[in-house]
């Protein structure tokens, strides 16, 4: 027999089970008790969703709600011809849109970061779902003469996704340890490339299906709504550093200025925070741009022409969407096998998987700028194989932290790791690229041929930046080791019941 914290007694429990406390600690079974009285109905419901709050259901739901999270900042991509030509702005206008989201993200997270390691993190989570959902919805009915307003209105979105993306991987690491949680986080982040995919998909047959690109975001907010919901109800608040202490508990908490110093001493932390700038800055421009510059590129080939129509064809955004979605899956899959399997040779594995997978990574997308003018097929195969081996190191690059970071500053860690690699990354490259294509067009007479050199050579900057993040991943690799056992020498120091703490 079982009992709830209010004593009240499940039914169907025997006393040698164990009951999954709100915290997904697990409490062990209780023998019964006189003082125990039946469950009346709203206490078996209860009871019957405190079952359903195991740590393998909360980190499908908090995926599924990073699957909506880059579902709805891509949806944008996948209509951005039609944007372009209902508000009539240029390249580096239409770029400013994700500059402007980006900006918006960095700026919150280190906020949402420090709230996520001293509040409840669910409900921070829950309410900037609602909030990004309802403002995405608010968005669609915008007018034409008010493009600002709908620049602005991606800002907000930015803060609403920043608070989920800086604090829903410390949940998973509170969870889960070792093996598990690098699957775990392999699951979680598989959403990033999976929701980018989707939020193509999304938005081309949203708009085709409705004839009107608006519809494009009014699918998202419905099922980030839903997400909330879940969220509330199934995921719990784990304490920080429960799944790593093994049921210990931590007796002494840092200060924020103590936790910052700390990070930024912390060298592995450091380097593979900037290599995540380096892939964020390729993802960023090639999420906005790579659509586009297929279709110039079949306007220069003459398989297609200019669009002239109130909706543009969408095949090239539904192409691209779905090699984002497979890529992604295989890309964190082998990421992860691959490191599990390097563990047994190198306790170095993490990091060096990552450079080596930026660095062939490079290689391809170099390839896509030159077999593009002549092949489209060419230059899909190009994108299936750089992207795979650029989405390796998405998990890894998240595990690298929790390996690093001891638990009761992750949240901070992962908040200002995302301020940095946007800030260096897809804050600007979006617009940088459209900057440097507008300002080649003007050099030169403008032709469709042009138009699409200009956005190759702009483009062209990302594999370079590719590499250097792959150079950061090496020297991560430098430092790993110390910087672990430094992390769990910390840890071991907090669980004293009196210590001084040394960073």
């Amino acid at each position: 027999m079982c009992v709830e914290s209010d004593g009240c007694e499940i039914e169907g429990c025997s006393s040698s089970e164990e009951v999954r406390t709100l915290s997904g600690s697990m409490s062990p079974g209780l023998k019964s008790n006189p003082d125990l009285h039946p469950c009346k109905p709203g206490h078996k419901v209860r009871a019957a969703l405190l079952r359903c709050r195991s740590p393998a259901a909360a980190a499908g739901i908090l995926s599924f709600g990073n699957v909506l999270n880059y579902m709805d900042r891509y949806t944008v991509a996948g209509v951005v011809q039609d944007i372009q030509r209902h508000y009539g702005v240029s390249d580096s206008g239409i770029g400013l849109l994700q500059t402007v989201f980006i900006c918006s993200f960095m700026v919150a997270a280190p906020i949402f970061g420090y709230l996520g390691d001293r509040f409840n993190r669910k409900v921070i989570l829950s309410c900037g779902i609602f909030f990004w959902s309802i403002v995405t919805l608010l968005s669609s009915f915008i007018g034409k003469e008010y493009y600002w307003l709908f620049v602005l209105s991606r800002g907000l979105v930015g803060i609403g996704e920043s608070s989920y993306s800086s604090i829903s991987p410390t949940i998973i690491g509170d969870l889960f340890t070792n093996n598990s949680r690098t699957m775990m986080l392999s699951v979680f982040y598989l959403a990033i490339p999976l929701g980018s995919g989707l939020g193509y998909i999304l938005g081309a047959s949203a708009k085709v299906a409705a004839g009107d690109w608006h519809w494009a975001l009014r699918v998202s907010p419905l099922l980030g709504m839903t997400a909330g919901t879940l969220i509330l109800l199934f995921v719990p608040d784990p304490k920080r550093g429960s799944a790593d202490q093994m049921g210990g508990r931590i007796r002494t908490r840092t200060s924020w200025l103590c936790d910052m110093k700390a990070l930024a001493k912390n060298r592995s932390y450091v380097f593979s925070s900037l290599a995540s700038a380096a892939v964020s800055f390729a993802t960023g421009a090639f999420g906005m741009w790579i659509p586009l510059y297929l279709v110039r590129a079949q306007i220069v080939q003459k398989t297609a022409e200019a669009c002239t129509k109130e909706i543009c064809s969408s095949t090239d955004s539904l192409i691209f969407g779905a090699i984002t979605c497979v890529t992604g899956l295989l890309g964190v899959v082998i990421g992860a096998a691959t490191t599990r399997l390097c563990r047994q040779k190198t306790e170095r594995a993490d990091p060096l998987v990552c450079a080596v997978s930026m660095l062939g990574s490079a290689i391809f997308i170099c390839l896509i700028f030159v077999v593009a003018k002549k092949s489209i097929v060419g230059a899909y195969v190009c994108i299936f194989i750089g992207e795979t081996l650029l989405f390796l190191n998405w998990a890894i690059t998240a595990d690298i932290l929790m390996f690093v970071v001891i638990p009761t500053r992750r949240a901070t860690a992962v908040a200002f790791q995302s301020f940095t690699s946007h800030l260096l990354g897809d804050a600007g490259s979006p617009y940088l690229i459209g900057l440097i294509s507008d300002a080649l067009q003007q050099s030169y007479t403008t032709s469709a041929l042009w138009r699409f050199l200009s956005l190759g050579y702009a483009l062209m900057l990302c594999p370079f930046i590719i590499v250097l993040g792959g150079m950061f991943f090496l020297a991560t690799a430098l430092f790993f080791l110390d910087d672990r056992d430094k992390a769990e020498e910390q840890l071991n120091q907090l669980t004293r019941p009196t210590s001084t703490v040394r960073v």
